[in-house]
């Protein structure tokens, strides 16, 4: 869920400011991104001059972290449209909040296989420790994007069973 909770972010950053001032936020996203890509890739480069250098038996990794990485970093590509053309939408067609939808099951889908993968590959640590410890992170930020996400349903389940009870709760509060 973490590629659908960026694109989530920024769309919902991007609706705060008016329409003339959010190609100042997209410059902002773009660096944003280049943030986020910019570990991944290199893992991905180190990982691949360290393959073709060193002998097979010293690369050994018996889960497939590295097939995984190349799956986010697509992911993080396609999250990263997603966000600029949701900044760029202002009334977002029902087709395209269908497809945002969809992205967001296989990215469910694929920080589940990253978290399986990372927690069966403790033995990765010592042969392939950069691409071992950004699984670890990649994962851990799937998991909290996931919390976020179990939060939010929460929330838009009472709101539907109760829809007046944040309502009656904030005038509560001013008592």
């Amino acid at each position: 869920m973490f590629h659908h909770f960026l694109a989530y972010a920024a769309f919902h950053a991007s609706r705060w400011l008016p329409r003339a001032q959010r190609l100042r936020f997209q410059i902002i996203l773009v660096i944003f991104v280049v943030v986020v890509l910019a570990p991944q890739l290199y893992v991905l480069t180190r990982q691949v001059q360290v393959f073709i250098s060193m002998p097979r038996s010293s690369r050994y990794c018996q889960q497939p972290l590295l097939s995984n990485l190349i799956a986010f970093i697509i992911l993080s590509f396609i999250a990263t449209g997603f966000a600029v053309a949701l900044t760029l939408m202002d009334p977002v067609p029902a087709s395209f909040r269908v497809a945002f939808h969809l992205f967001g099951v296989v990215s469910f889908t694929q920080g589940l296989c990253t978290t399986l993968f990372t927690l069966q590959a403790a033995d990765c640590a010592w042969t392939t420790t950069e691409l071992y410890y950004l699984s670890l992170v990649l994962s851990w930020a799937c998991i909290l994007s996931a919390v976020f996400y179990m939060f939010r349903g929460c929330f838009w389940f009472v709101g539907k069973m109760w829809p007046n009870w944040v309502k009656e709760m904030c005038l509560w509060s001013n008592v």
